[in-house]
């Protein structure tokens, strides 16, 4: 069981910062990978950023605006959003890729609930 909860969303102006977080929780699995994607009505669900084993990366839509950072031992992920446009405006969705304890070495996807940003004047 695993249960991932996001916060941070909110509505902000353009050019204005919004941190999201993200905690994953339960038992009985390990997280090796932790990202963002994000939904706008009408559009599928993208890649806005994820931290795994290997580094980060970034959609190049958010690139130089977007940071990403993870802690590891919390099982936490945080994006930190500046300069936001009003194209990110979009429900976020923290997600999260692991194994659990009993599974036989395959790999998992999870997913929170989502979080809206608004970005508008």
């Amino acid at each position: 069981q695993v249960q991932l909860v996001e916060s941070g969303g909110g509505s902000v102006q353009p050019g204005g910062s919004l941190r999201l977080s993200c905690t994953a929780s339960g038992s009985g699995f390990h997280i090796y990978s932790m990202g963002w994607f994000r939904q706008a009505p009408g559009n599928q669900r993208e890649l806005v950023a994820v931290a795994t084993t290997w580094g980060t990366d970034y959609a190049d839509s958010v690139k130089g605006r977007f940071t990403i950072s993870r802690d590891n031992a919390k099982n936490m992920v945080t994006l930190q959003m500046n300069s936001l446009k009003p194209e990110d405006t979009a429900i976020y969705y923290c997600n999260a890729k692991g194994t659990r304890e009993n599974g036989g070495g395959q790999a998992y996807n999870y997913w929170g609930q989502g979080t809206q940003v608004t970005v508008s004047s």
